[in-house]
C-alpha cells in the first residue's frame, strides 16, 4: 500500500509536501535505520573552515548605523534603498525578497505586521499567505482594502523585512537594529492610525508583549493612536478568538468614522 502511495506521488506533491514540512518548522529528517550518534561523536572529525559572519567595525554601531540611515531617507523609495543596503541584519542571507509595503501609503489606516512568511518572501509583498488572505477577508468586512486609494485603502508593513528561517519569532537584536527604518516609515507614510498586529509587533513598537492582553485597547505608538490586534495567523489556529477580532475590526471602523466626521466641514 506504502509503495503504491509512493509511487503515485509526483514531482510537484512531493515539493508541495516538503514546502509544508519546511512551513512547520522541520529541520531534519529520520532515516529508515538507526544510528548510532555516540559512535559518530566518538570519531575524530577535521575541522571544516568556516567563513565568520562579518561584524560591525570597530566603534560601529549597528543601530546607530540604521538611525543615520533612516534619518537620511526623505521618500519611501529612498527608504527602500537605504533598508536594502543595510548590511548588518543577517536575515537578508537568507531571504530571497526585501518585503517593503503593500498598499497605498496615502492610507489613512497603516498595519504593521511582524516579518515576512515562505509566501510573502517569494512574492515580495506582506501578508498574502493564508493569513494576509483573512486579513483581506477583516478589512472588507468593515469597507477597507488594500487596493483602494481614497479613503478606505489600507497601507501594510512589517517590523522586520526579510523572512526568518523556518518562519521563527525574530530575535531581540534583529528588531533593534530595524526599529529605526519602521519609525521613519510610518514618519514618512503619516498615516492617521496605527493597527499593531501581533505579539512581536506589540514588543517592538509599543515595548510590551501579551497581546492577548493589550489588543482591543487603544494607546499611542509612533506619534500616533494605535490598535493592538491579534495577528490573522493566530486566528487560523484559533478560531473562537475572531469574536474579539471582529470587536476589534469595529471598533476600528467606528473610530476612522468619527475622525472623518470631526474633520468634514
Amino acid at each position: 500500500m506504502l509503495a503504491a502511495m509512493d509511487s503515485a506521488l509526483d514531482w510537484h506533491a512531493a515539493r508541495a509536501a516538503l514546502e509544508w514540512q519546511l512551513d512547520m518548522g522541520v529541520t531534519e529528517t529520520i532515516s529508515d535505520a538507526p544510528v548510532d550518534r555516540f559512535a559518530a561523536a566518538a570519531q575524530p572529525k577535521e575541522a571544516a573552515p568556516s567563513a565568520p559572519a562579518p561584524a560591525p567595525a570597530a566603534g560601529e554601531d549597528p543601530v546607530a548605523e540604521a538611525e543615520r540611515a533612516a534619518a537620511g531617507a526623505r521618500d519611501l523609495g529612498a527608504l527602500r534603498a537605504a533598508i536594502d543596503a543595510y548590511p548588518h541584519c543577517d536575515l537578508r542571507r537568507g531571504a530571497r525578497s526585501l518585503v517593503f509595503c503593500d498598499g497605498a501609503p496615502s492610507a489613512r489606516v497603516m498595519i504593521v505586521g511582524e516579518a515576512p512568511g515562505r509566501e510573502e518572501d517569494l512574492a515580495g509583498k506582506p501578508f498574502v499567505g493564508r493569513a494576509g488572505r483573512l486579513l483581506d477577508r477583516m478589512l472588507a468586512a468593515i469597507g477597507l482594502a488594500r487596493t483602494d486609494t481614497g479613503d478606505a485603502g489600507v497601507y501594510i508593513t512589517n517590523v522586520l523585512p526579510w523572512r526568518p528561517p523556518q518562519n521563527r519569532d525574530p530575535r531581540a537584536d534583529e528588531v533593534a537594529m530595524m526599529l529605526p527604518f519602521l519609525r521613519r516609515h510610518v514618519a514618512l507614510a503619516d498615516p492617521d492610525l496605527l493597527v499593531i498586529m501581533g505579539n512581536v509587533s506589540a514588543g517592538a513598537v509599543l515595548g510590551k508583549r501579551g497581546i492577548t492582553r493589550l489588543r482591543g485597547r487603544w494607546t499611542e505608538a509612533l506619534g500616533r493612536p494605535a490598535l493592538p490586534m491579534l495577528h490573522p495567523a493566530y486566528l487560523l489556529r484559533n478560531p473562537a478568538a475572531k469574536r474579539e477580532a471582529w470587536a476589534d475590526l469595529l471598533d476600528l471602523s467606528a473610530r476612522l468614522t468619527a475622525s472623518s466626521e470631526r474633520t468634514s466641514p
